[in-house]
């Protein structure tokens, strides 16, 4: 049995110090920045807006941890199945029980090197994907050109915003809100969508802004997490040529706009695609993982594997990756709105691709609602209730027919500080068409989850 009033004391002591360590921390001031605390909130491409000046190079060292609780049941009805090179029923659920997950933590690192040039780098220093340390990415980013000492430059870059280096790929809105190893204040639920598209790359951003709320995007990247510098070996089996590497493209187009004190509207529309990549992982590229623990595991196929945990070998349990790793062209259009403490995000998306050991595509079709109200004292909107629905039809590899997942989750959360949030989840997944050999064949997941987090 858990003894409650260790935890509660041991939870009280990691919110003191880390309030400790945020308030110590370099509290500097970015230009053109998105705050890793509350603050940040609603926040999705940085703006044009010129509001904090430079008056010399400034270092802002902060971070995001989080702890979560889980009390999450699940069941299958998969017909008994053994398989060769492991023990026992491969699909058999693992026995799940109450209790703490592996804690995430990200540390972040943001340098105002110059008036309107920035740079970030992010780590992850503990996941349940990667327990080690880990280089997320690192940028640069342009908002200002001064170096150039030229009028027209300085003109054209009122309007412009350039990204350089490894970074979050701009596809769709839903990576702004997503959460990201320690990094979950900006995500009111506990879990991402079920595809996850998220990804860093090697590329460039281009923005074009207007002081009307209409803005662009144009980017160009290598299409890989991980960058190889060898020569293809594998054959493309549809074109049956070796393999190449094309770099990826995408774009966003779309109009954010405070239209009123009370009613924000935004509404956009991204594309990304690749013809040929050495392993494209645009909806596999989370190297954190999910943070629902072991739902719909087996432990006999962890056992016979080099790593002995389920939670090792099956970390993105609760999500769908389609593995187009060799061509992907997908389309997705979001909108948010915002009225007083009330919004609604909705996100829509279509998604085509293959392997390289495939002829034809496969498909995918994602759609998801949520629904938040924010409230508080003196409009402080540091409470929140909120629901979310997330729907996926797709043709699994392997499969000749669509499968469906559908998961409903509601949610209730508090800001104790603009740094500190604790929230609860309740949420039901179920698994739609698999094969009766499947081990998700009437899958099914249910139950609570409580998080803290803190960001700074």
């Amino acid at each position: 049995m858990i003894n409650f009033t260790n935890v509660i004391q041991r939870l009280t002591i990691l919110v003191m110090v880390t309030i400790s360590i945020s308030s110590m921390a370099q509290q500097q001031e970015m230009q053109f920045f998105r705050p890793d605390d509350r603050t940040g909130l609603n926040v999705f491409e940085t703006t044009k807006t010129d509001t904090i000046p430079f008056n010399k190079m400034k270092v802002k060292v902060g971070g995001n941890f989080e702890m979560s609780f889980q009390g999450l049941r699940d069941q299958n009805t998969a017909l008994p199945l053994t398989q060769t090179g492991y023990n026992g029923n491969v699909n058999s659920l693992e026995p799940l029980s109450n209790g703490f997950a592996l804690p995430m933590a990200n540390l972040n690192v943001d340098a105002q090197l110059d008036d309107g040039i920035r740079m970030n780098i992010t780590l992850y220093l503990a996941s349940r994907h990667h327990e080690d340390t880990w280089v997320k990415g690192g940028y640069i980013q342009f908002d200002k050109m001064l170096f150039m000492h030229s009028d027209l430059v300085n003109n054209i870059m009122k309007s412009i915003t350039i990204k350089v280096g490894q970074f979050d790929v701009d596809y769709g809105d839903q990576h702004f809100q997503r959460s990201d190893g320690g990094n979950t204040i900006y995500n009111p639920f506990i879990e991402n969508y079920m595809m996850d598209e998220f990804a860093t790359e090697i590329g460039s951003e281009i923005y074009f802004h207007t002081s009307c709320g209409f803005f662009m995007m144009a980017g160009m990247t290598n299409g890989e997490l991980d960058p190889t510098v060898l020569a293809p070996t594998k054959t493309d089996s549809l074109t049956g040529k070796s393999n190449i590497y094309d770099p990826a493209f995408h774009g966003k187009i779309g109009f954010d706009k405070q239209l009123s004190s009370d009613f924000r509207f935004r509404i956009t529309a991204s594309g990304y695609e690749v013809q040929s990549a050495n392993s494209n992982t645009l909806f596999g590229g989370d190297r954190t993982g999910s943070h629902y623990f072991s739902v719909m595991s087996n432990q006999n196929i962890a056992n016979g594997t080099t790593l002995s945990s389920a939670n090792d070998y099956n970390p993105f349990s609760g999500r769908y990756n389609p593995g187009f790793s060799e061509q992907v062209n997908t389309f997705m259009g979001n909108i948010f709105l915002k009225f007083k403490g009330l919004q609604f995000f909705g996100s829509y998306e279509m998604a085509e691709g293959r392997t390289i050991t495939e002829t034809t595509d496969r498909n995918a079709l994602q759609y998801s609602a949520d629904l938040i109200y924010r409230f508080g004292p003196d409009g402080k909107e540091n409470f929140w209730i909120g629901a979310r629905f997330n729907s996926l039809t797709a043709t699994p590899y392997g499969f000749t027919n669509n499968v469906k997942i559908d998961r409903e989750a509601a949610s209730i959360g508090w800001f104790m500080t603009k740094n500190v949030m604790l929230k609860g989840e309740y949420v039901i997944q179920k698994y739609y068409n698999y094969p009766d050999e499947n081990i998700l064949n009437g899958g099914k997941f249910e139950g609570f989850m409580v998080e803290a987090s803190v960001g700074f």
